[in-house]
């Protein structure tokens, strides 16, 4: 039960709701069931005009059955897609898709780069951004049914498509996107969380393993810290669903205070760009021809 709470600015205004929806629970049904839920009156309040934007560190199943159900897709686009940016060494690398859909057609994955792409431009400042497509090599001809047909289709009607980036490719800087299945977009976000743990981990206990390592340590305090910023997923705070008519931005489950600061300035961010704006004037150019696929 939320508790009504009294708000000392003239732009917050308290929703009280009387559902929940668990982590568990199947995501549409929960969506059609509990209206009276705060991820559903959330997006609601977005869809009415009463909000720029919705934010939530809740189900990610249910925050996207939300946004599709009540905020609505753009005209045009077949799945909304996580974007996350990840750190690089002169701009962010954008990821797309990182688990919205855990089972992509080769037409999903045009629609993700050409979105993301646009993300890139708009959000990120690159400029003409350099896409990749993830994959297990280089060659145009690697990988599994998806990743072959998903290449074609790029290499035809994705601008700035650079061909198939592998996993050690992705922090480079050598592509400015990069995109895949939700599935295996998911597990590489959480692998690349758990690595920087542990390097975090590992170089804190080094340094503290004797009085000359804590010596250097408080030499390179500074860059530590910066080091440690880099790798701190909570510095992004949340990632929207490309897509989507209205802003709605989801964040990790485990996020603190640092990352939901972070996730309500990317939701005002995202809803001042005019991102949305240019996915519906160039969805056109984003749908893949009928029996391209087979080809």
């Amino acid at each position: 039960v939320v508790t009504p709470f009294a708000a000392n600015h003239e732009r917050c205004e308290a929703h009280v709701t009387t559902q929940v929806i668990d982590m568990g629970e199947h995501p549409a049904r929960a969506v059609r069931q509990k209206k009276d839920s705060s991820i559903v009156v959330g997006c609601r309040l977005v869809k009415e005009g009463q909000a720029a934007g919705f934010f939530s560190a809740g189900s990610t199943g249910a925050c996207l059955a939300a946004a599709t159900l009540v905020v609505g897709r753009v005209k045009g686009v077949q799945r909304p897609a996580l974007a996350m940016p990840l750190p690089a060494p002169s701009h962010p690398v954008l990821l797309c898709d990182v688990g919205a859909n855990a089972d992509c057609k080769p037409a999903y994955l045009v629609q993700f780069a050409r979105m993301a792409g646009i993300y890139a431009e708009r959000i990120l400042g690159i400029p003409n951004p350099r896409i990749g497509l993830l994959n297990i090599g280089e060659e145009d001809e690697k990988g599994n049914d998806l990743a072959i047909k998903t290449h074609a289709l790029m290499a035809k009607q994705v601008p700035g498509f650079a061909g198939n980036a592998e996993g050690r490719d992705i922090l480079t800087g050598d592509f400015d996107v990069v995109v895949c299945d939700g599935f295996t977009g998911n597990v590489m976000l959480k692998t690349m969380e758990g690595v920087g743990k542990f390097l975090l981990k590992s170089l804190k206990e080094m340094f503290l393993s004797s009085t000359k390592t804590k010596l250097a340590a408080g030499l390179v305090k500074g860059d530590l810290g910066q080091m440690k910023k880099l790798l701190d997923p909570s510095e992004v705070g949340g990632t929207p669903f490309l897509g989507i008519q209205k802003p709605v931005i989801k964040a990790h489950g485990g996020s603190n205070a640092r990352a939901i600061e972070n996730a309500v300035l990317r939701a005002k961010e995202y809803a001042e760009s005019g991102f949305i704006a240019d996915i519906q004037a160039n969805i056109e150019h984003m749908r893949v021809q009928p029996g391209m696929e087979k080809n």
